[in-house]
């Protein structure tokens, strides 16, 4: 005679223990949910504010504090480039390096500590360190450029 084995085995036991306490904590964790749900809240207390600073606030603003701003004068983009007549003609500036084997220099602008690039062929007459020239400048793929470079004419003092 032959007893019965059991149908379930130690980890089917295990098995169902573990779904059975994931089930409890699934709705543990939806019964916590459903405490701190947001649908009771007022109006007021879902309303956020801007301060002057541009930050999130919950606090509404200060009336007093008020500024009027005119629609005209608020600009999105950058500006339009407004032609005030200073340009009155060449720039003015002192060849700083120049390689001539290479084929480029640099001119210091008076006025500036700025350098600005320039290629031999901008050149409009043989020129050497130290010279002063006139030169006008073009937006180049890396920065400004120095355009149809002459000497400088000597003033008279």
């Amino acid at each position: 005679m032959y007893m019965a084995k059991s149908k379930e085995s130690f980890n089917k036991k295990e098995q169902e223990k573990k779904r059975l306490k994931q089930r409890q904590e699934k709705q543990e964790r939806k019964d916590e949910r459903k405490a701190n749900a947001s649908k009771g809240k007022s109006l007021e207390d879902m309303m956020a504010y801007i301060d002057e600073n541009g930050n999130i606030v919950s606090t509404p603003p200060d009336p007093s504090l008020r500024k009027e701003i005119n629609v005209e004068d608020i600009e999105i983009g950058v500006p339009r480039h407004v032609d005030n007549g200073e340009d009155d003609g060449p720039l003015t500036g002192r060849i700083d390096y120049f390689n001539q084997s290479k084929g480029f220099g640099f001119i210091i602008g008076d006025g500036s500590d700025d350098r600005i690039f320039f290629h031999y062929t901008q050149l409009q007459e043989p020129i050497s360190e130290g010279a002063t020239v006139n030169y006008e400048l073009e937006k180049g793929q890396k920065g400004w450029n120095a355009v149809n470079i002459r000497k400088a004419a000597n003033k008279p003092a």
